[in-house]
């Protein structure tokens, strides 16, 4: 059988167009299709970068928020901490001044009570001291030559002055203010007697002397005052540039002249 010469030379065109390289396709490609195959491979990769870089932004984002809520977590209780402690050193404070108060007022209490009742002994006794006095007085004026009973008088005088010394230790002082001023606060006026000798409301005689106990006074000496007399001077102001030694008092009537 015969081939047509035609077809035997479209068959060996096509047996080497299969056989012609991929390279020679290639070759073939159109530039601008070339170019849109590279800018869309830039653009994937790009795309692709984007990816990555967002998915560790948002990991980097969840760690910060992370270490952000323990930060703030931490940041209270250190801030609650510090509350607590000087809500805990108030209090402390408040505690201790509220013992030390606590300490003084009842240091004081007992302090006054002790002091209530030493007073209430010593008033109990001042009657005792003022019958003594009377006795020796009265055995004094009556004793004449009689050597016991001016023993017996000394005696007396005696234990008075000791029972006297016993008080003052504890601040018990005596007020027997004859030829003072009178003063309404220390002593309780029982009479008055007319004397122009002597400055006027001065005190003549005591009846019955008063006593002081810490500064206090427990009983007024009772004192007869004296009137018709001339008006006390003011009291001068001592100069504090002169040493107080050598201020002198003025002459006091009341005190130099006898008590009538």
């Amino acid at each position: 059988m015969k081939v047509p010469v035609e077809d035997a030379e479209e068959k060996n065109k096509a047996t080497k167009a299969e056989d012609k390289p991929a390279t020679d396709k290639a070759e073939e490609l159109d530039p601008e299709e070339e170019a849109a195959r590279v800018e869309a491979a830039k653009r994937a990769g790009e795309a692709a970068a984007d990816e990555d870089f967002k998915a560790s932004a948002d990991k980097m984002r969840e760690q910060r928020d992370d270490l952000q809520k323990q930060l703030d977590a931490a940041t209270d209780e250190v801030e609650k901490a510090k509350k607590q402690a000087a809500d805990a050193s108030d209090r402390l404070v408040r505690l201790q001044a509220d013992w030390d108060n606590y300490r003084r007022r009842t240091a004081q209490e007992r302090l006054d009570e002790r002091e209530r009742a030493a007073e209430k002994l010593v008033v109990n006794l001042l009657p005792v001291l003022d019958d003594m006095e009377r006795a020796s007085e009265h055995a004094s004026k009556t004793a004449g030559d009689d050597e016991n009973l001016k023993q017996f008088v000394d005696g007396v005088n005696a234990v008075h002055d000791k029972m006297l010394s016993v008080l003052a230790k504890d601040g018990v002082e005596v007020i027997d203010p004859v030829g003072e001023p009178f003063d309404p606060l220390v002593h309780q006026a029982v009479g008055r007697e007319e004397n122009k000798d002597a400055y006027d409301e001065t005190v003549a005689q005591v009846y019955q002397k008063g006593y002081s106990m810490g500064g206090k006074v427990i009983r007024n000496a009772m004192v007869t005052v004296t009137y018709g007399g001339p008006k006390r001077p003011a009291p001068k102001q001592e100069d504090d540039s002169k040493p107080k030694d050598s201020a002198k008092d003025a002459t006091d009537p009341g005190k130099s002249g006898d008590a009538k």
